[in-house]
């Protein structure tokens, strides 16, 4: 049981940094704004139209998320630097436990904080939704949880027994 937690764990911790570097990859990305904007604007757009969100609620989202950016920025920026020198850690010719263990802390405190402003921003950007639109974004990630769910089952590893002699 306590394994089994311990995988699930793992996974979602996992899942949450690459969440985290995939979203501070589009929050850091620059070019000239597209549709929706730089950078959330991708995320928007799928959103935007699987929601069917009007123009004034695209807007106001953009316009959260452009507040938003200088402290998601500095965070996501924090853990890119933090992913690159625990490489250098991992690829050192010896390991240093002291230095990678008080890199990981660090680092679960900047995933920690980036967790908790994007759950404060989502929070924000929900305000901005109808609740048709809330229901149906609160069923889509029902269906994703359920997939996450299920693709953790068949990640599991099998029990081994002991063969009998």
């Amino acid at each position: 049981m306590k394994s089994d937690r311990m995988k699930i764990a793992a996974a979602v911790l996992g899942l949450t940094l690459f969440a985290g570097a995939a979203f501070a990859q589009s929050v850091m990305r620059t070019g000239g704004p597209g549709r929706h904007g730089a950078g959330f604007g991708s995320m928007l757009g799928a959103f935007g139209d699987y929601l069917d969100l009007t123009d004034a609620q695209r807007t106001q989202m953009k316009a959260i998320m452009t507040k938003e950016k200088p402290t998601i920025q500095p965070l996501a920026k924090q853990l890119a630097q933090g992913h690159q020198q625990m490489r250098q850690l991992e690829e050192a010719s010896t390991f240093d436990e002291a230095s990678a263990r008080t890199l990981a802390n660090q680092q679960s405190a900047t995933m920690a904080e980036l967790m908790f402003q994007q759950a404060r921003i989502k929070s924000e950007l929900m305000q901005v939704l109808t609740a048709d639109q809330k229901t149906k974004l609160t069923a889509f990630e029902a269906r994703q949880q359920a997939r996450f769910q299920k693709h953790l089952q068949g990640q599991a590893a099998p029990t081994q027994t002991t063969p009998n002699p």
